[in-house]
C-alpha cells in the first residue's frame, strides 16, 4: 500500500453537476432517500426505515452541537459592508462561558471585505426585546488568523446578541442567501449545544418518530459535541493529501459515554463524519493518557498524521479504559479536547462500525474518509446515488454504509 500522505486527490474527483446538489430540504426531512451498502451489496430504502438495518442493541452516537448565527454585517461611514464570521472562541475560550459573557469577548472570525476595514471600530444597534442595544467590533490581529474583540451594552449575553443579530451561515454551495426556514431547517431535532458554524447534516434526517423507532427495536443513543468549523467547506487544493492542512474542531465527550462504548464492547454506530472523528479521535487520547497520565488537559489533542506516524498497539478497550481513569484522576466528568485528525484509505478504525452519512463534495476530506471505511469502494456508492436521481450534499438524501 502506497504511503497515505502519497494519496493523490484527483482520484477521489467525481462530475457532481450543480442541479444535483439540493439547494433546499424536503418537507419532511425522514422521507430522504437512504442508499444502504453492506458488504458491497446496494440496496435503495426511505430514510424513515433506517432503524431495520441497525443491530438490536447497537450504540448509535449522535453530535448533538448545535449551528449558530455566526455571520454579523457591520458598515463603515463609506457605505463598505464589512462580514464578521465568528469561527471559534478566544476569550474567552469555552464556549459556554463565552455565550454568556455579557459585556465583550474575542472571536478568531474570517472577514469579508477585509482589505477596506484595517482599523478603527464598526457598531451598529439592534433590537432586543425592545431595547436598543448597540454593538460594536474592533479588531485585535489580523495575522495568521483575525482576532475580533466584540462588545457592547444593556446587559445581553452574547448568544442572545448573535440570534437577534447574526445570519445563520448556510454551506457556500448552496449558492443562495440564508432564509427565515433555514433557521429550523440547518438544525438537527436534537441540537442543543451551541457552537458550530456549520450543521451535522448527516443528522438532519431524524424526526421524533424515527428516534423513537430507534429505542422501540433496542437501539441504544449516545451523544457526543463537535463544533463544525468552516474548514468543514475548505477543499483539497493540494496535488497530494500531505500537502493539505486539517481545520482543528473542538470535540467534548461525557464519562457516561465512554463507559457505554466500553459496555458495547469498543464499537458504537456514527451519524455523521463528526460524529466519526470525534469517536475515532477518543482512541488516541486513550493512548496519550495512558502514556502520560499526568499529561493537562490543555495538552489534550490529535494532530492530523498521529494516526499513521507509529504502532498502535493498545485495544480500543484499554485506549477508552485509561482515559476513563485519567478523567477520574483528574476530577474530570468529561473529555475537552481538539482534533485535526485526517481519516484516509488505510486508516484503521478502531470504534465505529457502521456509518450514517450524506454525499460528501469531490476531493473533499470526507470522501477520503467514506473510502477508508468502505475498503476503497465510494466509487460504486456515488455512482448508483448519481444514475438513481440520489440528492447530494447538505440537504441531500443519506447512506448507511456498513462495510
Amino acid at each position: 500500500m502506497k504511503n497515505i500522505q502519497e494519496i493523490a486527490i484527483a482520484e477521489y474527483d467525481y462530475p457532481l453537476p450543480d442541479e444535483r446538489i439540493a439547494k433546499y430540504p424536503l418537507a419532511e426531512r425522514d422521507t430522504s432517500k437512504l442508499l444502504l451498502y453492506k458488504g458491497g451489496e446496494i440496496i435503495e430504502e426511505n430514510f424513515a426505515n433506517l432503524p431495520s438495518f441497525i443491530p438490536q442493541g447497537a450504540l448509535m452516537v449522535f453530535n448533538n452541537t448545535r449551528v449558530i448565527q455566526a455571520r454579523l454585517r457591520f458598515r463603515k461611514e463609506t457605505g463598505a459592508q464589512i462580514e464578521v464570521f465568528c469561527l471559534e472562541p478566544e476569550q474567552p475560550a469555552d464556549y459556554q462561558q463565552m455565550f454568556q459573557e455579557t459585556k465583550e469577548c474575542v472571536w478568531q472570525c474570517l472577514v469579508g471585505n477585509s482589505s477596506r476595514w484595517k482599523s478603527g471600530v464598526l457598531s451598529q444597534v439592534i433590537n432586543i426585546g425592545g431595547v436598543d442595544v448597540t454593538l460594536s467590533v474592533e479588531r485585535v490581529s489580523s495575522a495568521a488568523v483575525n482576532l475580533v474583540r466584540f462588545f457592547w451594552d444593556g446587559g445581553f449575553t452574547f448568544a442572545e446578541l448573535l440570534e437577534a443579530a447574526g445570519e445563520l451561515p448556510i454551506p457556500p454551495y448552496l449558492n443562495r442567501k440564508t432564509e427565515e426556514n433555514d433557521k429550523n431547517t440547518y438544525q438537527t431535532v436534537y441540537s442543543k449545544v451551541k457552537g458550530s458554524v456549520a450543521a451535522p447534516t448527516a443528522g438532519l434526517h431524524f424526526t421524533p418518530a424515527v428516534l423513537s423507532a430507534l429505542d422501540a427495536v433496542g437501539v441504544q443513543r449516545g451523544e457526543v459535541t463537535l463544533h463544525v468549523g468552516a474548514g468543514t467547506f475548505k477543499p483539497v487544493k493540494s496535488e497530494l493529501i500531505a500537502d493539505h492542512e486539517m481545520h482543528e474542531e473542538y470535540i467534548e465527550v461525557q464519562r457516561g459515554l465512554l463507559e457505554r462504548i466500553i459496555a458495547a464492547g469498543g464499537a458504537a454506530v456514527a451519524v455523521g463524519t463528526t460524529s466519526v472523528r470525534t469517536l475515532e479521535s477518543l482512541y488516541f487520547l486513550g493512548e496519550k493518557v495512558s502514556e502520560n497520565p499526568a499529561i493537562e488537559e490543555s495538552e489534550l489533542c490529535v494532530g492530523q498524521w498521529e494516526p499513521y506516524n507509529r504502532e498502535h498497539t493498545l485495544s480500543t478497550v484499554e485506549a477508552l479504559t485509561a482515559l476513563l481513569q485519567w478523567l477520574d484522576a483528574k476530577g474530570l466528568d468529561r473529555v475537552h479536547s481538539h482534533t485535526r485528525i485526517m481519516i484516509a484509505p488505510g486508516y484503521k478504525f478502531r470504534i465505529v462500525k457502521a456509518i450514517v452519512t450524506n454525499f460528501h463534495q469531490p476531493k473533499s476530506t470526507l470522501l477520503l474518509l467514506v473510502s477508508a471505511f468502505i475498503g476503497g469502494n465510494w466509487r460504486k456508492v456515488y455512482d448508483y446515488a448519481l444514475a438513481n436521481g440520489f440528492r447530494f450534499l447538505s440537504y441531500g438524501d443519506s447512506s448507511l454504509l456498513i462495510p
